[in-house]
């Protein structure tokens, strides 16, 4: 499995999280869906986005869209990083860890977006 495919699948089981398990998911991030529309918001914009984008680009032939995955992986990074300045969250282990897998997994799928899928 190439880098792109690596980071496209991590992409799409996020998102099958989100989905399948929203109340974890807002658990862990800190944003408990206290009401039945924070856990449909939770399932649609941090379940079914990134699960259908990272699927599409598991299927796809298009270098594009493992680009795109790769580009949103980074802008997750990018924003994490800016909280830090603007909103001083606090920065435990979890922190951490998800703004190294979104540099890891972002750079992937942008170094995989040039290898031909199989």
């Amino acid at each position: 499995m190439n880098l792109g495919r690596v980071s496209s699948a991590a992409l799409m089981a996020s998102g099958l999280a989100g989905v399948f398990m929203p109340g974890s998911v807002s658990a862990a991030l800190e944003l408990p869906a206290q009401t039945a529309r924070g856990t449909a918001e939770t399932r649609a914009g941090l379940g079914g986005t990134y699960a259908a984008l990272g699927g599409w680009a598991l299927v796809s032939r298009n270098p594009t869209s493992r680009a795109a995955v790769g580009v949103v992986w980074l802008g997750a990074a990018t924003a994490r990083l800016a909280s830090l300045r603007l909103d001083h969250p606090k920065t435990d282990a979890a922190f951490w860890s998800y703004l190294a897998v979104e540099f890891t997994l972002g750079a992937a799928a942008l170094l995989g977006a040039g290898t031909p899928a199989r």
